[in-house]
């Protein structure tokens, strides 16, 4: 494109984000990856450039629980961040997904507000300008003895990808911005003044994970080895199932940095590769250490954190395909790995990572696969475990009828069957289900008659059903 025209642009995208009251640090930061935009920059990543991490170059769960005790100490140092800046519009909602029931009537919110209560880890919530006011509604009705801290992501304006201005809806102006990613967060912190308050008040540590994600609780151990080892930055990352082909992954860039790889930033050509969990065999759970005094450093050298870009090409209106094509800036927080130098990656238990992204994973976590725990987690049901049943059971329901949370809902008013001895269920077609439903080992359920099909309560199911 003629580069002349994009920077006639970014003074109508700088002029658009004045209005909106965003701070300098924010338009400068877009001004930067605007640029990179225009030149072609595509962020991403090739293979050439980097290699795969194996076992023996980061450190096992296993291996740092004598840390824990040194993590208690300084559990006074340091703070749990949520983002929470995610809406629940994958299953059909429009408001926060932190609100949405997940276990024994609590919602995400009222669980991470629980494990809170009585800890000494100061706890904030990162919100987006979709999620705040349903937040902040949820948590005044809730009203908590110790009132979190919270603070607002940013926003990004859209960029219309046929002559790279700034994308214009006036029906729906809020579709003119885009969240930038939970790379923000950092920018977020400093902005907001949170990073200066935290360090005045003797909070170097901070602990970062998805409010979606059930399995990070805030660990003694990891801290511990995190803070007695004086990390500037590190990343819990999982060994890869084919369940995790299509999660950002670890490696090690040429110039000897840990790097992280999104599935947006892998060439087209390379997805086989990207893949391949042999090769990549470790995927970042999103769950990350911060050491506060190093970002405060890092802020101090350079105005802006450069994160590299993400550049997601979407529609307008994501609801309205027919609406103009633009492009999303985006950055991930995992991708900072890059910028510390000694940056260090852990393999965690599976335990730390139970995202609920679908229907799927909401079903699973409301069985009796998962059970509330005294220590105010969701932990995998010990029984399941004791008969050998490692992990969750996997879930695959129809979108067409249970895409939706209000779907999932009506059909299993009665409850969820259990799958404490279930390896993977899939339905397919319109299934309602009774209570005091078993179902056990691995199960499809098929449904082919236009009518909806009834489990009658009591069954056992143990073998795959037509009906």
């Amino acid at each position: 494109m003629n580069h002349k025209i994009g920077k006639n642009n970014l003074a109508a995208f700088i002029s658009k984000m004045k209005n909106e009251g965003l701070p300098s640090p924010v338009i400068d930061t877009f001004a930067h990856y605007y640029d990179e935009v225009l030149k072609g920059e595509t962020g991403l990543i090739y293979d050439r450039d980097i290699r795969p991490v194996g076992p023996s170059e980061i450190e096992t769960y296993d291996k740092i629980i004598k840390h824990s005790q040194f993590g208690i100490n300084v559990f006074p140092q340091t703070v749990r961040i949520v983002l929470n800046g995610g809406l629940g519009t994958s299953m059909g909602l429009t408001g926060a997904k932190s609100l949405i029931k997940i276990k024994d009537g609590m919602s995400f919110l009222d669980i991470i507000m629980r494990q809170a209560e009585n800890s000494e880890v100061a706890l904030a919530f990162m919100n987006s300008f979709n999620t705040h006011d349903d937040t902040m509604a949820a948590l005044k009705k809730l009203k908590p003895p110790k009132f979190p801290i919270t603070f607002l992501q940013h926003k990004f304006p859209k960029i219309l990808q046929h002559d790279y201005s700034p994308a214009s809806w006036p029906k729906n102006p809020k579709l003119e911005w885009n969240p930038p990613g939970h790379g923000d967060v950092y920018t977020a912190l400093l902005t907001s003044a949170m990073l200066e308050s935290f360090l005045a008040n003797g909070i170097f540590y901070a602990f970062i994970s998805n409010s979606d994600n059930l399995g990070a609780r805030l660990d003694e151990s990891l801290l511990g080895y995190f803070a007695y080892n004086q990390f500037p930055f590190m990343m819990e990352v999982a060994e890869k199932t084919p369940a995790d082909m299509k999660g950002g992954h670890l490696a090690q860039h040429k110039n000897g940095r840990l790097v992280l790889r999104e599935v947006a930033q892998c060439p087209e050509d390379e997805k086989a590769t990207f893949q391949d969990i042999q090769r990549y065999q470790y995927f970042n759970t999103n769950n990350i250490w911060i050491n506060l005094k190093a970002l405060k450093t890092l802020f101090d050298r350079q105005k802006i954190i450069h994160l590299p870009l993400i550049l997601n090409s979407k529609t307008l209106d994501p609801r309205d395909k027919s609406s103009p094509p633009v492009y999303q800036v985006e950055s991930a927080m995992g991708a900072a790995i890059y910028l510390f130098e000694g940056a260090v990656a852990v393999n965690v238990p599976r335990t730390r990572f139970f995202p609920v992204k679908t229907s799927n994973d909401l079903l699973s976590v409301r069985s009796d696969c998962f059970v509330y725990n005294v220590d105010d987690s969701l932990r995998i049901n010990p029984i399941r475990l004791g008969r050998n049943r490692t992990g969750v059971s996997k879930v695959y329901l129809d979108p067409k009828y249970y895409g939706k949370i209000d779907d999932l809902e009506k059909r299993f008013r009665n409850g969820i069957p259990s799958l404490i001895d279930c390896d993977a269920l899939t339905i397919e077609g319109d299934v309602f289900f009774e209570k005091g439903v078993k179902i056990k080992g691995s199960v499809r359920i098929t449904n082919r008659q236009k009518s909806q099909a009834i489990i009658k309560e009591g069954t056992v199911i143990d073998q795959d059903l037509i009906l």
